[in-house]
């Protein structure tokens, strides 16, 4: 099996290559899933869905890719088949960005196009800070700029969700809930043939989730911890911008779980390099608008291939860059009072921030004990009624 040591602990990724060619993606999932989520976009762009390593050598030579693209995929740190560390503090998306790293110096890979989902996205611009100049091109995938924009937009179905997920404790509970995170409502409810959707995916799921396994309580409260406390500071957004590639940022306008206003900003941030793209689909917009996204991202890499100017490339008003940035401007010529207040306002933000992360796991603990009561209880009412 193909794995990586990404540091001196003994913490290894496993990942998968497909396809052959001189232009290299990377491609970095979100939180929980595991390199086969790409599944959709692996075929797309490297033309078949057999990883490099159960090939033999005799198919080796074709790997019905005509653009001559080699696709990687891998599995995080925390899940599927990726070592699985028990500290919180062993989990943050700059400390994945170089798992990234690590696994390009491992392929021998100089420079890759490097696209990125939910969390993957903010793994994929933390990458783009620490190696900018190995970065051909960016897509973000569904994306928010971490800590406050990963709440969701509170309803009945979202927290109906959370609360599901939470509770979830095998693969058909941990199936069905996701489907909910996943895709839009009218999508599920689709008919293909005599069955909907939602039944065809739910059997699907059940079956990938049984075949890895679910993921470890270490592993899943590990990557909640890094999307919390993932943020994008003014000059890390320089630095990217800086850099000079392409970018696209795609997303799903009925996206429970990342909320489309904040995609639209980041985008905006990174003007003139950016491209917004907005599709009808749920949080896995890959998998719902498939040929959509696949041609996004083949856009993207031809576009950054044969250097298409950033100007030519964007499709957000000029005005958005200045406003913006003078914005920035007018806040850092004020006085030292102002930057006194300034502080004072982010000292607080930073305590609402730990909060509500203290509120959420207080939650997640109550929901937890309520589950362990409930389940001491049934053998007792079992007992009284015989």
């Amino acid at each position: 099996m193909p794995y990586c040591n990404v540091d001196n602990g003994g913490t290894r990724i496993f990942y998968r290559t497909y396809g052959h060619g001189p232009i290299k993606v990377l491609l970095i999932i979100g939180l929980a899933g595991t390199h086969d989520s790409w599944g959709p976009q692996i075929k797309g762009l490297a033309g078949t869905e057999i990883p490099n390593d159960k090939k033999s050598t005799v198919d080796d030579g074709d790997s019905g890719n005509a653009g001559g693209l080699e696709v990687c995929a891998f599995d995080n740190r925390g899940v599927g088949r990726s070592s699985v560390p028990t500290k919180r503090s062993e989990y943050t998306t700059t400390i994945m960005a170089k798992d990234a790293v690590a696994l390009m110096d491992h392929l021998g890979w100089k420079k890759a196009h490097v696209f990125g989902h939910s969390m993957g996205g903010m793994i994929a611009c933390k990458l783009a800070t620490l190696v900018p100049d190995r970065i051909l091109s960016l897509a973000l995938l569904n994306v928010t700029g971490g800590g406050f924009q990963c709440l969701p937009k509170l309803d009945r179905l979202t927290i109906s969700v959370a609360i599901r997920f939470l509770l979830a404790k095998t693969p058909e509970d941990r199936a069905a809930v996701d489907l909910d995170t996943h895709y839009s409502q009218d999508y599920l409810d689709e008919c293909v043939g005599q069955r909907t959707r939602r039944a065809i995916l739910y059997q699907e799921y059940v079956k990938g989730l049984s075949k890895s396994g679910m993921q470890s309580s270490h592993g899943l409260e590990g990557q909640i911890n890094a999307c919390w406390n993932h943020k994008m500071t003014r000059t890390e957004i320089e630095k990217i911008r800086s850099a000079g590639f392409l970018i696209s940022v795609i997303h799903g306008r009925n996206d429970i779980v990342a909320q489309l206003c904040h995609a639209k900003r980041l985008a905006e941030k990174l003007h003139p390099y950016a491209k917004m793209v907005d599709l009808h689909g749920g949080h896995l917009v890959s998998h719902e608008r498939t040929n959509e996204v696949n041609e996004e991202l083949l856009e993207l890499i031809n576009a950054s291939e044969s250097k298409t100017s950033p100007h030519d490339w964007t499709n957000l008003p000029d005005q958005v860059s200045s406003d913006w940035f003078g914005t920035w401007k007018v806040l850092s010529i004020g006085n030292s009072v102002s930057r006194s207040n300034l502080s004072s306002i982010y000292k607080v933000m930073e305590r609402l921030n730990q909060f509500v992360v203290y509120l959420f796991g207080v939650f997640v603990l109550m929901l937890e004990n309520a589950r362990r009561v409930a389940g001491r209880l049934k053998p007792v009412r079992r007992y009284l009624h015989r």
